[in-house]
């Protein structure tokens, strides 16, 4: 097997075609958050987003997003987050947008809606509509916002990419 020698296809980069023995990413199935506080945690993010707890151990707490999940782990051990960071896909960026001025939240400067919490952790915001990730009817229906619909630009890079119709 040889080096990864990226090429585009589909608009996207797609390892050569000897790959047939490595493994695909499919997905992201949780991220861990490292807070001081799991109560404090539950208590701020629950100021911001209307979300279901998956789950509750001792140290560590897990938030519901569907068929993902945000692990919030108890034990903050490196400084603030600088560039490294996670998009959160929500349904409505700019009602997030008031929660965290209203939660006093460290906004980031910039184009987009970043913000760090009160734990060092540096989160991007983005729209579910303008976005080409996408979830399954079936799993935005049992979340509740089965309604959401991509906008065209979000349709164009799906397509591109063989994803949409």
């Amino acid at each position: 097997m040889g080096l990864y020698a990226p090429r585009r296809h589909n608009g996207g980069v797609t390892p050569p075609e000897d790959n047939g023995d490595r493994p695909r990413v499919v997905g992201i199935n949780h991220i861990a958050l490292e807070v001081d506080d799991v109560d404090a945690a539950l208590e701020w993010y629950g100021r911001i987003f209307d979300f279901e707890l998956r789950g509750r151990m001792s140290r560590m707490a897990f938030i519901d997003m569907g068929d993902q999940f945000i692990a919030l782990s108890q034990g903050r051990e490196q400084a603030p987050d600088g560039a490294r960071h996670f998009g959160l896909v929500v349904d409505d960026k700019e009602a997030t947008r008031s929660a965290l001025e209203e939660a006093g939240a460290e906004i980031l400067p910039g184009r987009g809606l970043d913000f760090r919490d009160p734990w060092g952790n540096h989160v991007q915001v983005v729209e579910y509509t303008q976005i080409q990730f996408s979830k399954t009817l079936a799993v935005l229906d049992g979340m509740g916002v089965g309604e959401l619909e991509k906008t065209q630009e979000a349709l164009r890079e799906l397509r591109d990419k063989g994803l949409g119709r």
